[in-house]
């Protein structure tokens, strides 16, 4: 995450400062962020990358904004807010890439809270526009703006979440529909196949062109008011994770990245290739679309 967040600001002209520890990433790192770069289109110039072995070795003169993307460990990243609170200048957004734990939390400790922020990236973070700015009850309203303004020049849509709320937005909307989709193959109601099937070129199909908000407006809230009357009383509202899903990390079978090669569906070298080679295609082809959609309201007339 931290060097595909890092070939935004890159592609966007910035010079991006990314600390990372152990030399042998370090030394990957420019080639991988120019390539990620690369992917996305550079639509500024003058964009380079700087590796750095510690936050102490970074040029805080230069730092417009800090994007903390170490490991989801509340005390590793508890520790790297106490070291910026005292390295970064008081003017510069301190922001978490963490996908759950609040910035509350993480800046518990810290004398600067009116400055930091969760700053959610989704993955694959170069391709995927949104961003979600997360605020705690300490925020600066006028930091949260700010961090919004430099997300939308470097071409990714921001997200207000006002309340620093555990999963933030995104995250709760997404596991809402995974609890129910996870739940149906674990009760054998359908294959993990056609629950993807459903969403794809079902009601996921239009999400490139509304959201689901948007979309009953449009429809009609009476339409989905009727129907929801008649289907959340059967939908699955536990609170742990379900068997099938526990039953998949307890032996190991974690997708793609496992040794078995196993998860919700069975893997084998030929099939992960030509899945990834597909699944990077249609995120292009999709981050295109909108690209053009923001394109043209900007071109046309106020």
């Amino acid at each position: 995450m931290g060097s595909d967040i890092a070939a935004i600001f890159y592609a966007g002209g910035w010079n991006a400062q990314v600390v990372e520890p152990a030399p042998e990433v370090r030394a990957r790192l420019p080639a991988n962020v120019a390539a990620a770069a690369q992917s996305i289109g550079v639509f500024a110039q003058g964009g380079s990358v700087d590796p750095r072995a510690a936050l102490a070795d970074i040029d805080w003169s230069a730092v417009g904004i800090v994007i903390e993307c170490a490991p989801e460990n509340l005390q590793v990243k508890q520790q790297i807010f106490r070291q910026l609170d005292t390295l970064a200048p008081a003017h510069v957004p301190l922001t978490s890439n963490s996908s759950g734990i609040p910035i509350s939390q993480i800046g518990d400790q810290c004398a600067s809270r009116e400055r930091m922020l969760g700053l959610h990236f989704f993955m694959p973070a170069h391709w995927v526009p949104a961003v979600e700015v997360v605020r705690s009850e300490f925020s600066d309203e006028a930091v949260a703006q700010a961090v919004s303004a430099i997300m939308r020049s470097v071409r990714k849509k921001p997200v207000q979440v006002k309340r620093d709320v555990p999963g933030f937005l995104a995250n709760r909307i997404q596991h809402a529909m995974m609890r129910e989709a996870i739940a149906l193959v674990d009760e054998g109601f359908a294959s993990a196949e056609d629950v993807d099937l459903a969403v794809r070129y079902g009601f996921g199909f239009r999400y490139i062109a509304a959201g689901p908000l948007l979309q009953k407006d449009l429809a009609g809230v009476d339409i989905h008011c009727a129907a929801a009357a008649a289907i959340y009383p059967y939908l699955h509202r536990n609170t742990e994770p379900s068997p099938l899903m526990q039953n998949l990390v307890k032996h190991g079978d974690f997708g793609v990245k496992s040794v078995s090669r196993k998860g919700f569906y069975d893997w084998d070298e030929a099939g992960i290739e030509r899945e990834q080679k597909r699944y990077k295609t249609a995120l292009m082809k999709a981050m295109q679309i909108l690209r053009d959609e923001d394109d043209a309201a900007a071109a046309a007339p106020a």
